[in-house]
């Protein structure tokens, strides 16, 4: 019998211990290899995917994480809904390290990255909104009875990396609209669109970006121990949406390639 997945996450290495019992997976896709088997397990009653969007070495760097190759793979296990926790940069000096935010727009600063599965015939989803509307509210749900409910709204905006930004641009970051910085959230929520998911994101906030701190820099140490530091609130909060994550579909997501001729066989 195949492996099958009605639900998935994509996030770090620390949140493995959500799915104990778990069984591993290897996955092709036309587009090869994921980052990872992916793991699956039952969760709350839900069989749920786990991929490591790094790889679960951190082999990956931002901007060659095989993104097409993840989100098909998770797609043809059946999984239709995808939670995306990832680390931020805050832009705004309330958004310090240990907040959550569970974003509602995004800006793409990326480049170069493949960042369509339609390379031939017209094929224009809807981007207007990126994240999927009942994963926004099951978020913030899940974090509004904790110490620290999430920030409810912002914008992620998606940087190549894998450097960190300049306090030039963490400053103009934050005059264009950005609430938040962060290397992966594209073009990995607008894959998720064109394969008809629904996808929603809880960005947990590692550190002040560059131009909001003064004289204080980032660094990849400062990253990784904060966001060790705040694994367990986010393994809780994650689970607590995974249990109450509405199983209809009634948002647009499903329906985001209505209308269009696709020139591919989706899996």
């Amino acid at each position: 019998m195949n492996p099958t997945a009605e639900l998935a996450v994509i996030g770090g290495s620390g949140l493995y211990a959500l799915l104990d019992g778990a069984t591993e997976h290897e996955v092709e896709t036309p587009y090869g290899a994921p980052s990872d088997p992916v793991t699956i397990a039952e969760v709350g009653g839900r069989r749920v995917a786990f991929l490591p969007r790094h790889g679960r070495d951190h082999r990956y760097p931002p901007h060659l994480i095989p993104y097409r190759a993840n989100l098909w793979a998770l797609r043809s296990l059946g999984v239709r809904q995808v939670l995306a926790p990832c680390a931020v940069g805050g832009l705004r000096p309330e958004l310090g390290p240990g907040t959550f935010v569970v974003p509602d727009q995004l800006i793409d600063r990326t480049g170069g990255r493949a960042q369509t599965y339609y390379d031939r015939g017209a094929v224009h989803v809807s981007f207007a909104d990126p994240y999927c509307p009942n994963g926004r509210r099951t978020l913030l749900a899940a974090a509004a009875g904790r110490e620290i409910p999430a920030v409810d709204g912002g914008t992620v905006v998606v940087v190549e990396g894998p450097r960190f930004s300049t306090r030039a641009e963490s400053r103009w970051f934050t005059s264009i609209g950005g609430t938040v910085v962060n290397m992966t959230g594209h073009p990995e929520a607008v894959l998720a669109r064109e394969l008809a998911l629904c996808y929603s994101s809880i960005a947990l906030v590692t550190d002040l970006d560059a131009g909001v701190a003064g004289g204080h820099a980032v660094t990849q140490e400062e990253v990784f121990r904060v966001f060790g530091e705040n694994t367990d609130r986010l393994r809780g909060l994650l689970l607590d949406a995974i249990t109450t994550l509405p199983t209809e579909r009634d948002c647009a997501c499903g329906r985001a390639l209505d209308g269009i001729a696709v020139p591919l066989t989706l899996p």
